[in-house]
């Protein structure tokens, strides 16, 4: 996704999302998002998540880069690339997306790349963990994504 901050400087966000539970692993952002900076968090979210099967996405230079299909060739993940100009057969994203869009950056002027993080990080956090979600029968996203059916009390 592609957003401006404060003083016209561009601002690129890249979200990672199960399809299966909503729940987003990571909002990265930065000026510009590299397809090196994005087998870095591939890595991370790797190492913190475990190997996915699958991953889909649009068709974005840095998401198609030889860098990025070596290291998911290598891990046996699949690229399940949309169609250029179908945005429906990426509805999960695409409905994150826009409630993100909604949410945050329409609802925020960001004075610097650090509070860009850091808000965006904070709204990534209560989306998860505080959202239920119809399509999860009304739990959070945290919970559908690490099996729980219901709140329990400590």
């Amino acid at each position: 996704m592609h957003d401006r901050y404060h003083d016209d400087e561009p601002l690129k966000c890249l979200t990672v999302v199960d399809e299966a539970t909503g729940y987003c692993l990571a909002i990265d952002i930065g000026r510009h998002l590299r397809s090196e900076h994005i087998r870095v968090l591939l890595r991370r979210l790797i190492t913190q998540y475990g190997c996915p099967r699958a991953i889909r996405s649009d068709n974005g230079g840095e998401l198609i880069a030889t860098i990025l299909r070596d290291e998911m060739d290598k891990r046996l993940i699949k690229l399940a690339n949309i169609e250029p100009g179908k945005p429906w057969q990426n509805g999960n994203s695409e409905s994150f997306n826009g409630t993100f869009r909604r949410e945050c950056l329409n609802a925020e002027i960001f004075g610097s790349m650090t509070e860009a993080r850091v808000v965006i990080e904070q709204w990534r956090r209560r989306y998860n963990n505080h959202r239920p979600h119809s399509s999860q029968n009304y739990i959070t996203p945290e919970m559908a994504y690490f099996g729980l059916t219901k709140l329990t009390k400590t």
